[in-house]
């Protein structure tokens, strides 16, 4: 069932657990999620960004969400780091049921002035809101961002971006990075930073970058012909601080990308006379599920639907 992002964060707050938003880009990819919320009884986020929307189009992610959503799991549809005011629009005029708009790389005042916008065309739609104040390094998609582009968010302009703004939910930096490559070392969120937040803002946090690069699975995409070295995620143990201290939403791409990866691979090594798309893409499909289930169990949103 279709729902917007206030409904399933309320509760998330009133159990302490986070949803999963998968970022989503073909069939399969939802297929896997979707299989995997349905089994473990998860709601789930299923989160579109302008980079897959320009490589699939909004209407057909838009029809292939619409019709996963028939399942009986709440389901948000979300636009991911919206930056493109005229692409949010749009969205919020197609049917997301959600959008966040990315002005983390503006001046506070120029932030507050397009998410208040954003928030305003929402409210007339009943859509939810995610903006986010902080930079987070990496690279994913239409988003990048250099290392002397990232700062942590401040606790007290999140606090004025909050009242300002009305949104729903805050994406913040607190140590988190986008793409397979995160760390040279082993991470550690600010989560002291992040307990302020929380406590000056009463809202919702957003994790972006938080895949954990499962080592497993970068091991398997290697096995079969990949060249993934240094690759270094969020652990787990921090991921569980985060949640323990407000975090209600969690975004995973990385690691379904790497799962998605490994399986076609696997499938081509394995059998190389198949020429058959589907048979091909099963594997990879398998290891997807495999890893959304994961991502459920350490979020704590497994039985939650």
């Amino acid at each position: 069932m279709l729902v917007n992002l206030k409904s399933v964060l309320a509760k998330a707050e009133k159990g302490g657990y986070a949803v999963p938003a998968f970022n989503v880009n073909n069939l399969e990819i939802i297929q896997a999620v979707m299989a995997a919320a349905v089994e473990a009884k998860s709601p789930i986020i299923l989160q579109t960004s302008e980079g897959a929307i320009e490589y699939a189009g909004m209407a057909n992610l838009r029809a292939l969400v619409l019709l996963a959503a028939e399942a009986n799991v709440p389901v948000v549809f979300h636009l991911d780091h919206g930056k493109n005011l005229d692409t949010i629009k749009k969205a919020i005029s197609s049917g997301y049921t959600s959008v966040m708009y990315d002005g983390s790389l503006l001046n506070l005042k120029e932030n507050i002035k397009n998410t208040k916008q954003v928030v305003a065309w929402a409210n007339k739609k009943n859509v939810s809101v995610e903006a986010e104040l902080g930079a987070i390094k990496g690279v994913e998609d239409f988003v990048s961002v250099a290392e002397k582009q990232v700062f942590f968010t401040d606790p007290k302009q999140a606090a004025e971006f909050v009242k300002s703004t009305g949104i729903d939910a805050l994406a913040v930096s607190i140590g988190t990075a986008h793409g397979a490559h995160k760390f040279k070392g082993e991470a550690v969120l600010d989560i002291e930073r992040l307990k302020e937040i929380r406590r000056l803002t009463k809202k919702s946090i957003v994790l972006h970058g938080a895949s954990g690069v499962l080592t497993d699975i970068v091991e398997a995409a290697n096995r079969f012909g990949a060249n993934l070295s240094h690759t270094k995620g969020v652990p787990d143990s921090e991921i569980k601080k985060a949640i323990e201290n407000g975090v209600r939403k969690i975004n995973i791409d990385t690691d379904i990308r790497l799962a998605f990866t490994a399986g076609v691979r696997q499938a081509l090594a394995e059998k190389r006379s198949e020429f058959d798309p589907r048979k091909i893409l099963v594997p990879a499909t398998s290891l997807m599920k495999d890893v959304a289930m994961r991502k459920m169990e350490l979020f704590g949103s497994k039985g939650k639907a």
